[in-house]
């Protein structure tokens, strides 16, 4: 598991969709739970969990996890994180699309150059 702290969110990329709730120290939030997790048949082609974005249930803030297992190649990386990006970008806009769609997308965008780039530096 690898962790990169900024200043809006916790960035968490790890191979294991379980290490998510390793992290915090849980055994579940926001509607999933470890142990359906361990029992799930987790492969390069299907996860309990790919990507997550949600609030922390230690600190409050936010939090975007990305299961590398998952990273198969370029266009799903990036759509992947892209994704993640795009709840985040929902947290940080506090949903406010009819009046900041476009600076929403923007963040998004940017976020997933720098997050793509650091997950191309684990590989």
């Amino acid at each position: 598991m690898i962790i990169f702290k900024f200043a809006l969110y916790t960035l968490i990329l790890s191979y294991s969709p379980c290490d998510v709730f390793k992290h915090f120290d849980v055994t579940e939030m926001h509607g999933l739970n470890l142990a359906d997790c361990e029992k799930y048949n987790n492969t390069t082609e299907d996860a309990y969990i790919a990507g997550f974005c949600n609030i922390s249930p230690t600190d409050g803030k936010p939090f975007v996890f990305i299961n590398l297992s998952r990273c198969n190649n370029d266009i799903a990386t990036t759509a992947l994180v892209f994704h993640e990006m795009m709840h985040l970008s929902g947290i940080k806009y506090n949903d406010a699309w009819l009046t900041s769609e476009e600076d929403m997308i923007t963040f998004a965008e940017n976020e997933t150059y720098k997050v793509v780039e650091l997950i191309k530096k684990q590989d």
